[in-house]
């Protein structure tokens, strides 16, 4: 398929990416107030591992830019494969009290961090990077925690569930 307009480019590249198997994380930290925030997202990846860095992006629309923007910390909360509805609550834009609805705790780290995930990375924030309509942000991890007894989510074409069975073999 031939690209002919930047609006269809766009188009075309969400659906490519939205076709590219990936994991889904909530993000979290506190505000200036110590409030929690989080949001979902999937731009989640490996950095180096000496130093253990991680990096995640997010929109420079986000009403939680700020709050991620003064945090010197973060949590990368990796979910398992049952938790779709958390996914969609943090990726809610309208949802009021994102972290009511879902079990957490505050970390010794001052990290938010949910109940039943996969893993959890918390993180200190290394570098801020601008690149077009995001914010690239890297972290090193401090501390990390994973669960034995459960699996990744994975999202694929907008819907997120469990690692295909002849994966885990």
């Amino acid at each position: 398929m031939t690209v002919q307009s930047q609006a269809v480019s766009q188009q075309l590249f969400k659906e490519v990416m939205g076709s590219y198997p990936s994991g889904v994380t909530i993000i979290t930290t506190v505000d200036q107030d110590g409030k929690p925030v989080g949001l979902t997202a999937n731009s989640f990846v490996s950095v180096s591992i000496d130093p253990l860095l991680i990096l995640w992006c997010i929109d420079k629309r986000a009403g939680s830019w700020s709050a991620f923007d003064n945090a010197e910390q973060f949590g990368v909360n990796i979910l398992a494969a049952n938790q779709a509805e958390a996914c969609w609550t943090f990726a809610s834009k309208t949802e009021p009290d994102r972290f009511g609805k879902h079990a957490w705790k505050l970390s010794s780290n001052n990290v938010p961090v949910l109940d039943g995930v996969f893993a959890t990375f918390e993180c200190k924030k290394s570098q801020v990077i601008d690149a077009g309509d995001h914010y690239i942000l890297i972290g090193e991890v401090i501390h990390i925690e994973k669960q034995d007894d459960v699996e990744p989510m994975l999202y694929f074409r907008r819907k997120v569930g469990e690692v295909p069975a002849s994966f885990l073999e």
